[in-house]
């Protein structure tokens, strides 16, 4: 595992804004074994990748580690990293509706529903 390193020259790995750290913080409060968010991608869909979160425990030894306040640990799977770069994660409200919002600047192509994109 490696924690993520602030370099000026390169694309953050990933952003999330205060509205989604809050909402990590929610869910991690409300679950009693998980102690940290994973971020992942899996191939899915129609257009080819979905995001996977998961409340862990710890990460995997090629997770690199991103600590987004005391009791916010998000660890990014290795091999999803080039797919993700750059990705803003944000919690919003449409209407009666809340959900994360993934804005990745790697997308190139989303599926109509939203639940896959593709990086072409």
């Amino acid at each position: 595992m490696s924690v993520e390193q602030f370099n000026p020259a390169q694309t953050a790995l990933v952003e999330v804004t205060p509205a989604a750290i809050k909402h990590f913080s929610q869910q991690l409060a409300a679950d009693k074994t998980a102690t940290a968010v994973r971020l992942s991608v899996k191939e899915s869909g129609c257009t080819g990748f979905m995001y996977v979160l998961d409340l862990v425990a710890k990460g995997t030894a090629d997770d690199r580690e991103i600590v987004l306040q005391d009791d916010v640990t998000l660890y990014v799977a290795e091999a999803s990293e080039n797919v993700i770069r750059g990705t803003k994660i944000d919690y919003v409200t449409e209407g009666v509706n809340r959900q994360l919002s993934f804005l990745n600047p790697n997308a190139k192509d989303h599926c109509g529903c939203g639940e896959s994109f593709n990086v072409g």
